[in-house]
């Protein structure tokens, strides 16, 4: 694909973005959870149905806070950045009106899903009564996009740039689809993953098709130093650390016992979640790399080894 190919997704925005179509997501007050068990470990560990199962639904409260938040800082503060730039024609590589067009779109979806979150966060502390603990400043990709951008010489540092939010773009569609299934939650919070599904499938091909673009019209030497960098950013983007730290913080605010904090912390730590070629993340990102067609690149093979089934 080069940049005259490129059509434009407008008329399919104008009828199904969820700004358009989507009614206001209201928190029930009703028997579900409002954050699923199986994405936070804590409650289910032994320790604490042992010693204190009574405060599952306050941790798990604190854990769709984290997610709220960790959602407005990647699309206020990740793709919203890039994404702008793109539309404003301040982007280094330059795209057509068509891409500058549903670049656009895109930060409108993705500010609008900020918006969202940051009402359903407002409205579960109405319900509930809980006030948020001390929420991360950042996520992992907050450190991931700046590291990889430093690896880059000065005339790739936008080139790393898209590639990256492209790739966390392309990271959660599933996830997130798991998400909007879980029949243990509340209806609202499947209305929310799923209306922040219905956007990103647009979303994740739009960024793979601009990468595309770039991709087919750089210089095999730049490939190469590109394909180099790859292997940082996954490590840096592909861990738990900024979890394990909110996990511990969650630990301390429970109102418990000192010793049944200590074994939570240790339950904490021992948690593993390893990254390996078999992980759905990374299988989300490997789609990602051959729809793009960077895949094809012995360069990005080669870099991608340890990542490739």
């Amino acid at each position: 694909m080069n940049a005259q190919d490129y059509q434009s997704f407008a008329e399919v925005w104008e009828r199904r973005a969820t700004i358009r179509t989507r009614p206001r997501r209201t928190v029930e007050d009703d028997g579900k959870l409002i954050y699923p068990t199986s994405r936070q470990p804590l409650v289910t560990s032994d320790v604490f149905l042992q010693k204190c199962p009574h405060l599952r639904d306050f941790a798990l409260v604190q854990s769709l806070y984290k997610f709220i938040n960790d959602v407005v800082i990647f699309e206020t503060e990740i793709v919203d950045k890039t994404a702008r730039s793109i539309a404003k024609d301040n982007f280094p590589i330059r795209f057509p009106f068509a891409c500058r067009y549903d670049a656009m779109t895109v930060v409108v979806d993705e500010d609008y899903h900020a918006l969202v979150a940051m009402d359903y966060l407002q409205q579960t502390i109405e319900l509930t009564g809980i006030e948020p603990i001390a929420l991360p400043q950042e996520i992992e990709l907050s450190r991931s996009i700046p590291k990889a951008m430093e690896m880059a010489p000065d005339h790739l540092k936008a080139a790393v740039e898209l590639i990256c939010v492209a790739v966390a773009e392309n990271t959660l569609t599933n996830d997130v689809a798991a998400f909007a299934r879980d029949d243990t939650v509340k209806e609202s919070v499947k209305g929310l993953m799923a209306d922040h599904l219905a956007d990103e499938g647009r979303h994740s091909s739009f960024w793979a098709r601009l990468t595309r673009i770039y991709w087919n019209a750089a210089p095999a030497e730049d490939r190469a130093t590109l394909a180099a960098i790859l292997p940082v950013f996954l490590e840096q983007y592909l861990t738990n650390d900024i979890q394990k730290h909110f996990d511990l913080l969650l630990v301390d605010s429970l109102d418990t016992p000192e010793q049944v904090k200590v074994a939570l912390r240790e339950e904490v730590e021992a948690m593993a979640f390893p990254i390996t070629a078999g992980h759905p993340l990374v299988g989300n990102i490997m789609r990602f790399f051959q729809t793009s067609t960077m895949l094809e690149d012995p360069a990005v093979q080669a870099s991608l080894a340890a990542y490739r089934l």
